[in-house]
């Protein structure tokens, strides 16, 4: 599908302002495809972005500024995503209409879909298909986004501060979708009727959830457990400060579902039960969470029955088995995604890529977004 945007120009840079790094990915067509020129990312900040919200504009500028002066993006024009609690998307049916019947129709109808106030917030919209009713009307299915303008604004604040042109704000969930699944491609190889892919953007501080139904997002959703939570797990349980409890939570990860217990050099046995067993309580948690929205998605999807595949991605995906816990308890096939799979990449960004391979998926949809 075509993405959804506010506004479009030249091929932008993907910018992702995110809790602890701000990350940034150029994209350029060529004749195979797309290819990763530039990459790189900056530290956030502490406290400048808040669950996926800009509470300190400046201090998110001046994180960016230092960005493009370290790693040299030739545009200062930028595309970026927006996700957090501030942000509505509704799937809904409208009578088939014309274009310009249709821009009308959703100013006046909106607010009956979202919980955002009309005039405090921006529209955007995208058809997706049409279809007949068995009483022979033809409807349209229309993706529905509206975003808070008080958030929205902090954005362009913080972009236009840094000296950078805001050219695009997209969704961070369908520049997952772009950079995971690909454009207009066949999500499942062997996709059957009735089934559907899950995305699990997994970060510090939100994770996004995104279900996809042959190649159009369907259904997305923000949540604020993600993985500072498990780091505050940890810390809470074995009084340690939040870095020493990071360094635990990185070295020990999850307990194997084979039983194997190994505990690293330098960590004591007792400590690494404690935090693990805190980490299998905040995992147990977070799967709760998935699937209580997925299972919201299938009970108002009215032809899929199942979700066939979970691709998880973020830096928070790096939990060690946490795809085996997904697996088990969401039981359906879980694989970890690899947004350079479907792009070509740049000696110059290779380094940097790489080093951050499961975290910089929204950057590159977000790039992608902007030449595609």
């Amino acid at each position: 599908m075509a993405p959804v945007g506010f506004g479009s120009a030249q091929p932008p840079v993907g910018l992702d302002i995110g809790t602890d790094f701000v990350r940034a990915a150029s994209v350029r067509p060529t004749s195979g495809g797309f290819t990763l020129a530039s990459y790189g990312r900056a530290s956030m900040p502490f406290g400048a972005v808040v669950e996926g919200e800009i509470v300190d504009a400046e201090a998110v500028a001046s994180a960016i500024s230092g960005l493009w002066k370290q790693h040299n993006f030739r545009s200062k024009d930028v595309a970026i995503g927006v996700a957090n609690q501030k942000v509505v998307v509704r799937l809904i049916d409208l009578p088939f209409m014309e274009a310009d019947e249709l821009a009308g129709a959703i100013q006046y109808q909106a607010q009956d879909y979202i919980p955002i106030p009309v005039e405090e917030a921006i529209l955007s919209y995208e058809v997706i298909g049409d279809y007949m009713t068995p009483a022979d009307e033809h409807m349209m299915e229309v993706l529905l986004v509206a975003a808070a303008r008080d958030m929205i604004n902090s954005a362009v604040t913080a972009v236009e501060s840094s000296g950078l042109k805001l050219a695009r704000i997209d969704l961070t969930a369908f520049a997952l979708v772009r950079a995971l699944l690909g454009v207009g491609s066949q999500v499942l190889p062997d996709e059957e009727p009735g089934g559907a892919t899950g995305v699990i953007h997994v970060t510090s501080g939100l994770t996004n959830i995104v279900v996809v139904e042959s190649g159009v997002p369907r259904f997305t959703r923000v949540s604020a457990l993600a993985g500072k939570q498990f780091t505050q797990a940890i810390a809470n349980v074995t009084n340690t400060t939040f870095d020493e409890a990071e360094y635990l939570k990185v070295q020990l990860g999850l307990p194997s579902l084979d039983g194997e217990t190994l505990v690293p050099a330098g960590i004591d046995a007792e400590t690494a039960q404690v935090a693990r067993q805190a980490l299998e309580r905040e995992t147990n948690r977070f799967i709760a969470e998935v699937r209580r929205s997925l299972d919201y998605y299938l009970t108002q999807a009215t032809q899929v029955r199942t979700i066939k595949r979970i691709v998880l991605t973020g830096s928070g995906s790096t939990l060690l088995n946490l795809p085996a816990y997904l697996e088990k308890g969401l039981q359906t096939q879980v694989v970890l995604g690899d947004p350079l799979a479907r792009v070509g990449v740049m000696a110059g960004a290779e380094k940097d890529a790489l080093a951050d391979s499961m975290g910089c998926a929204p950057a590159v949809g977000l790039a992608l977004g902007g030449v595609g």
